[in-house]
C-alpha cells in the first residue's frame, strides 16, 4: 500500500523503548527459542506490525546471556536456544511491574503495541482492530510525508480536528463501557 511507510515503521528506532528487552524476555519466558524463533514470534505478536532484525535480537541475547538473564542451552537441530535463568525471570518481573505501573498509574503504554488488550480479543477482531491501526498509522505517516513535500496550515488543522474527534469519541465508548460495568 505505502512500501516507504511500511519500511520505515519496521525500523527499530519507531520501537518504544525496552520493548524488544521485555518481549525476548517474554517469550523465552514461555520455552526455550533461538534468535529466528523469537523474531517470528514478536512479529506474530504485533500482528505482523513489526519483525525486529537480527541486529537487534542477537547482540541483546549476548547482552542478557553476559548478564545471567538467559542462558544458552545445546545445540539441537542446528539451532542455538536459549532459556531464562531466575535472574531473567527476576527482570521480567520487574519489568511486568513497570508495564503495569505505566497502565494502571500513568495511564498511559506505548503504542502501537497494545500487547496486553489484544491478547483479550478474540483473533478475528484482533486483526479487525490490528488493521484499523496500521491503516491509521500509515495514513497519519503518508500525510506527514505529503506535508513535507507540501505544506499546508490548513491541513493540518483539518488533522488535527479529525485525531481529538476520534480521541473524544474513544474517551466516550470507555465511559460507557466503565458506566455498565458499575
Amino acid at each position: 500500500m505505502f512500501p516507504h511507510v511500511k519500511h520505515w515503521m519496521r525500523h527499530t528506532a519507531m520501537v518504544p523503548k525496552g520493548f524488544i528487552r521485555y518481549r525476548v524476555l517474554e517469550a523465552l519466558s514461555e520455552k526455550p527459542m533461538s534468535g529466528s524463533e523469537i523474531m517470528a514470534d514478536i512479529e506474530e505478536q504485533t500482528g505482523g506490525f513489526w519483525k525486529p532484525s537480527p541486529g537487534s535480537i542477537y547482540p541483546l541475547l549476548a547482552w542478557l546471556q553476559d548478564n545471567g538473564h538467559v542462558k544458552e542451552l545445546p545445540m539441537e537441530n542446528g539451532l542455538k536456544r536459549y532459556e531464562l535463568t531466575e535472574k531473567g525471570e527476576a527482570l521480567l518481573a520487574e519489568q511486568k511491574k513497570i508495564r503495569k505501573h505505566l497502565r494502571e498509574e500513568v495511564g498511559f503504554l506505548p503504542a502501537p503495541f497494545f500487547d496486553s488488550f489484544l491478547m483479550k480479543i478474540s483473533p478475528q477482531k484482533k486483526t479487525e482492530i490490528g488493521n484499523s491501526v496500521r491503516n491509521l498509522a500509515i495514513a497519519f505517516f503518508d500525510l506527514g510525508n505529503t506535508l513535507q513535500e507540501n505544506f499546508s496550515e490548513q491541513a493540518i488543522d483539518e488533522a488535527n480536528q479529525v485525531l481529538n474527534q476520534a480521541t473524544e469519541k474513544l474517551a466516550e465508548i470507555k465511559n460507557k463501557i466503565k458506566s455498565e460495568k458499575i
